[in-house]
């Protein structure tokens, strides 16, 4: 069989207030995700190791089957790979931010009001050469972005300069060995020059006048060499895609091999058409043999703070599930489950172990019949997120026997 894994960003949750003391999947209408749970079975699933809080990019690598504490080097080279940049040996790439700072240089806003418009006349305007490096830089979705460090002597012994909070100045990069001297010297002098750049650039002079924040200031963190990736089609003997809004996720899909089938027009937001994405990623099942789907709007609202909204994406997800999915339920492994929890009353990442729902025909049926974190401990599964491909291809009768 065919193998659908539908990843719900940032999908756990903790009992909210707001929600009369019910975690959102629990006080969520999602009659489609409750009925596959019904059919199928469900569990929890640590995504790295119990008491281990994931980013959403050592989940997924973990989820596809490749060891984080093995291959991960840092989230900026999957950021930048999602973008479109072509990345080479030895290039070191940063996540970045547009950001807002005040006339004093503090951070007013890290990510600019979440802007959208315009972040490639931005980003074009940021790529130079400092020395002997070549700097890239490259928009991706909203306020996210890519820096890329190109030439010799580079390497990712520096601090980051994103404060991680409002009201503080960026940090002053500096090496963390003698090897990142040349690094941080750099860095610094690009934010210095970016600065100029996007005070005057026209986007912002527009957005002064519109009563916008300006995306005047670029933070950058999460540095890293490209890693070599071995072949998923290689490795699994399957032919993969992904549908993905988000440059993180697709950058970790494209290093590994796997086939871009994501459609125009879809966002890595809350206001995503979900619907449009389950449909592609259905259209590729006649393709290839594996698809993985990510839908961001889940973490967003838990980073926002917004149960509310979570709640709501949540059932946009089911409503989007009984266009499209529920339709082909019965000839293909489905798996719906977070690549971590982002509580909205954290509003952060957490170690709390993720829902998970495993539907397949003739699959066991484990009789729990609601799909939440607080029902999920009563179901047949209890995985780590290495377990997670095994489990699939088990499911969809791929699995090779171990021992005679």
């Amino acid at each position: 069989m065919k193998i659908l894994l539908i990843i719900a960003d940032g999908l756990g949750d903790r009992p909210f207030e707001s929600l009369n003391g019910k975690t959102t999947l629990e006080a969520a209408n999602k009659p489609n995700l409750n009925r596959l749970a019904k059919e199928g079975m469900v569990g929890l699933i640590d995504p790295i190791r119990p008491g281990v809080i994931p980013g959403s990019d050592t989940s997924h690598l973990n989820y596809l089957g490749y060891d984080p504490f093995k291959y991960y080097t840092g989230r900026g080279p999957f950021e930048a790979m999602g973008t479109g940049l072509t990345l080479k040996g030895g290039d070191v790439a940063f996540r970045a931010n547009f950001a807002t700072v005040d006339k004093n240089g503090t951070v007013t806003d890290r990510r600019a009001g979440r802007i959208r418009e315009g972040t490639s006349e931005l980003a074009k305007s940021l790529n130079m050469k400092i020395e002997d490096v070549e700097v890239l830089f490259k928009e991706g979705t909203e306020h996210r972005a890519a820096l890329v460090l190109r030439g010799q002597g580079i390497t990712t012994d520096v601090t980051d300069n994103d404060p991680h909070a409002e009201n503080l100045k960026p940090r002053d990069i500096v090496p963390t060995t003698k090897e990142g001297i040349k690094t941080a010297r750099i860095l610094n002098e690009f934010y210095k020059r970016s600065l100029l750049i996007l005070k005057d650039h026209p986007l912002n002079k527009r957005r002064r006048t519109e009563g916008l924040r300006e995306a005047n200031a670029i933070l950058y963190r999460g540095g890293g060499q490209v890693p070599t990736l071995p072949n998923f089609a290689e490795r699994y003997s399957l032919k993969g895609g992904y549908v993905a809004a988000v440059a993180l996720v697709s950058g970790i899909c494209r290093l590994v091999g796997l086939r871009d089938f994501t459609p125009n027009g879809v966002t890595g937001s809350i206001d995503t058409d979900v619907r449009k994405k389950f449909s592609a990623a259905i259209e590729a099942l006649k393709e290839v043999d594996f698809v993985i789907v990510n839908v961001k709007g889940t973490d967003i609202a838990g980073h926002d703070g917004n149960g509310i909204a979570k709640k709501e994406f949540i059932e946009k997800i089911d409503e989007a599930m009984g266009e499209t999915i529920m339709k082909v339920r019965n000839d293909i492994v489905i798996c719906f489950t977070g690549d971590h929890s982002t509580p909205a009353s954290v509003k952060e990442h957490t170690s709390d172990p993720v829902p998970i729902l495993l539907h397949y025909p003739g699959c066991r049926r484990d009789g729990v019949g609601d799909f939440d974190e607080i029902s999920a401990k009563n179901g047949y599964l209890r995985l780590t997120g290495s377990d997670l491909m095994n489990v699939l291809l088990s499911s969809a009768n791929r699995a090779e026997k171990y021992g005679a």
